[in-house]
């Protein structure tokens, strides 16, 4: 039996759950370290109609993999979209956009707040041995900042534009930083903003006037009003990033971006190979980000602790 941390339309801790039993092509996975993430905190207000076990960041050893036996007895972190691999989509090469995906954590597959869980195999990275689990639990939303140079070219000479000075926010500030633009960082919370200022990025708080005119703004607040403020800051043509996903619905006004031309893109899971590279050249710092560790058996609290107004990133320890 194991411990895990189940959403089933309020989040308990149990004690007797099965260990799960790999399919085809899966690994068992140990998990050693989860963190909490804003799409964790949505699920408990509805988001996705998840139920299940929570979590989908995450560090682990490999316990069981029939079909990948190198991995097994490696620390991993592990892309969250489980892909089909055959249909049109994923052999476009957009396999996260599957149609037949399941998520961890968030969409029809158990997560990795639980002693142990699956994952397909060909979904896992191990982690470089220089890289400490505390460091290497961010993997999965550093990939997620990541994307947004993907998707977007950001010269030296853009106007950028970071809004919400969460977890995933302060992350997308510091991948930004490294294309050399003219970047400032907009959040409600000085501190939160403070760590940003000690590597030299620019910053202001939510309110304060900021001139319009950006080239690139990305919205990351996990609020519906984000959106509005991140419309007023973008430039005509120039481009909106969005990266919160919330329960809820945003108000829009599409005739507005239609005569300003704004290119909107949506904005998701990114490259792992590349964020475990800016971890293990120390060129992202995540440290300052991590406000508490908490014991698996310590869910409910951690939960609560990770909802409260300018709480950074929550952790469990499930050693």
């Amino acid at each position: 039996m194991m411990r895990s941390l189940i959403f089933d339309g309020e989040l308990r801790f149990k004690a007797d759950a099965a260990i799960p039993t790999p399919p085809p092509g899966e690994a068992l996975i140990r998990t050693t370290l989860a963190g909490i993430c804003n799409t964790d905190l949505e699920i408990r207000r509805g988001y996705m109609g998840f139920r299940g076990v929570l979590g989908h960041e995450f560090v682990g050893v490999v316990e069981r993999a029939a079909e990948a036996p190198e991995l097994v007895g490696r620390r991993v972190v592990g892309e969250i979209n489980a892909y089909c691999g055959e249909c049109p989509t994923c052999r476009r090469g957009d396999p996260t956009h599957c149609p037949h995906r399941t998520t961890l954590g968030i969409d029809r597959r158990n997560g990795a707040m639980a002693d142990y869980f699956t994952l397909p195999a060909k979904l896992l990275y191990p982690v470089p041995d220089s890289l400490p689990d505390e460091w290497a639990v961010f993997t999965e939303p550093l990939a997620a900042a990541c994307e947004i140079l993907e998707q977007v070219q950001i010269r030296p000479t853009d106007r950028v534009a970071v809004l919400g000075d969460g977890k995933l926010g302060l992350l997308i500030a510091q991948v930004l930083q490294l294309t050399g633009c003219d970047l400032l960082a907009i959040g409600r919370h000085q501190k939160k903003l403070d760590i940003l200022a000690r590597r030299g990025i620019r910053s202001a708080l939510t309110g304060e006037p900021v001139a319009a005119g950006f080239d690139v703004v990305v919205e990351a607040t996990g609020s519906p009003a984000g959106f509005a403020t991140a419309r007023s800051l973008v430039r005509p043509r120039g481009t909106l990033v969005l990266k919160s996903t919330f329960h809820g619905e945003v108000a829009l006004n599409l005739s507005m971006l239609v005569v300003d031309e704004v290119r909107l893109i949506g904005s998701r899971c990114g490259p792992f190979p590349a964020a475990l590279r800016l971890l293990n050249q120390g060129l992202v710092e995540v440290e300052p980000l991590i406000h508490a560790t908490y014991t698996l058996t310590e869910g409910l609290p951690a939960f609560e602790q990770a909802v409260t107004p300018g709480v950074l990133k929550v952790l469990l320890d499930c050693r």
